[in-house]
C-alpha cells in the first residue's frame, strides 16, 4: 500500500478503554496509526481485531504498528519515536491515552513510592513523550513535510476535582493541564495545535465495583447529562481535532464530562 501522504496518528495506552476507542475512531477515517501498549500481555490483539473490523467496515485502508514500553523509562520513549518514524516516516498527531497507573491510597498515608509509581508514567512520562514527538513535529514542519501537526492529551476532571484517596492522580492529573498550556505556548509558532480533552465518569462495564454508586450519584443530577460517559465520547472528541474543525484553537480544554464542570446553584 502506498502511504504517501497518510496521516499517522500515535496513540499511547492503546490496550486501556480509551486509547482503544481512539485508536478505533481514528482508523474509521483513514489514519494509519502506531499504537504504544505498555506490556504484552494479549490485549493488543483485541485493539488490532477492533481496529482492523472498523477500517474494513469503512473502507479505510489503513496500516498499523505496534510498540511496547514503560513510558516512564528515558530509553523505552526515545525507542517507540524512533519506531514510529522508521516505520511511518512522520507523526501527525499524538494522543497521550495511557491508562492511570497506581493504586488508591489516602492522602494521610501517601508514601513517595506511591507517589512516584502514579508521577513517573503519568505526568513525566507523558511530558518527557510529548516533549520528543513535538521536537520531531518540528523537524518535519520545517522540512515541509507536516502541516499543522496536534498534539492531544486525554486527561480527566482529576486535574481539579479533590479525591482523597487518588491524590497522586489528582497532582499528575493537574500536572498534565499545565503541560499542555505549556506546550501550546511554546510550540504555537509552528503551527502545532495543542488540546486537553478533560474526561469525567466513564464506564468501564458495569461490572467496576463503584458502579452502583455512580449509578445514584448520576441519576440523582451529578452531571447535567445524566448518564455515564462512554470511551466513543472521547474518541470522537480526539477526532474533532484530528479532522482540524479546530484549527484556531490551541492550549483550549475540551470538557467530555456531561456537564460536570459547570458551576451549578
Amino acid at each position: 500500500m502506498d502511504d504517501q501522504g497518510k496521516r499517522v496518528a500515535m496513540v499511547t495506552g492503546g490496550a486501556g478503554m480509551i486509547g482503544r476507542a481512539v485508536a478505533v475512531e481514528l482508523a474509521s477515517r483513514g489514519w494509519s496509526l502506531f499504537i504504544h501498549h505498555t506490556v504484552c500481555d494479549g490485549r493488543e490483539d483485541q485493539t488490532l481485531a477492533a481496529i482492523e473490523e472498523e477500517a474494513n467496515r469503512n473502507g479505510q485502508a489503513v496500516r498499523v504498528a505496534c510498540g511496547h514500553g514503560d513510558l516512564a523509562d528515558a530509553d523505552a520513549r526515545d525507542l517507540l519515536v524512533e519506531q514510529a518514524l522508521d516505520g511511518f516516516g512522520r507523526v501527525d498527531m499524538l494522543v497521550n491515552a495511557a491508562a492511570p497507573a497506581g493504586e488508591a491510597v489516602d492522602l494521610l498515608e501517601m508514601s513517595p513510592e506511591a507517589y512516584r509509581q502514579v508521577t513517573d508514567t503519568m505526568l513525566t512520562g507523558t511530558l518527557f513523550l510529548t516533549q520528543l514527538v513535538a521536537n520531531e513535529m518540528v523537524r518535519l514542519v520545517e522540512a515541509g513535510q507536516l502541516e499543522r501537526p496536534r498534539i492531544v492529551t486525554v486527561n480527566s476532571i482529576g486535574a481539579y476535582t479533590t479525591s482523597m484517596d487518588q491524590a497522586p492522580h489528582c497532582l499528575a492529573r493537574a500536572g498534565l493541564s499545565m503541560m499542555t498550556k505549556l506546550f501550546a505556548d511554546r510550540r504555537g509558532e509552528h503551527g502545532i495545535g495543542v488540546y486537553e480533552i478533560r474526561v469525567g465518569i466513564v464506564t468501564s462495564g458495569t461490572g467496576d465495583p463503584v458502579h452502583p454508586r455512580y449509578d445514584t450519584l448520576i441519576a440523582d443530577g451529578l452531571t447535567p447529562i445524566r448518564r455515564w460517559g462512554r470511551p466513543g465520547d472521547v474518541a470522537r472528541a480526539v477526532a474533532a481535532i484530528a479532522e482540524d474543525y479546530l484549527a484556531f484553537s490551541t492550549g483550549e480544554v475540551i470538557n467530555v464530562d456531561g456537564g460536570f464542570h459547570l458551576r451549578r446553584l
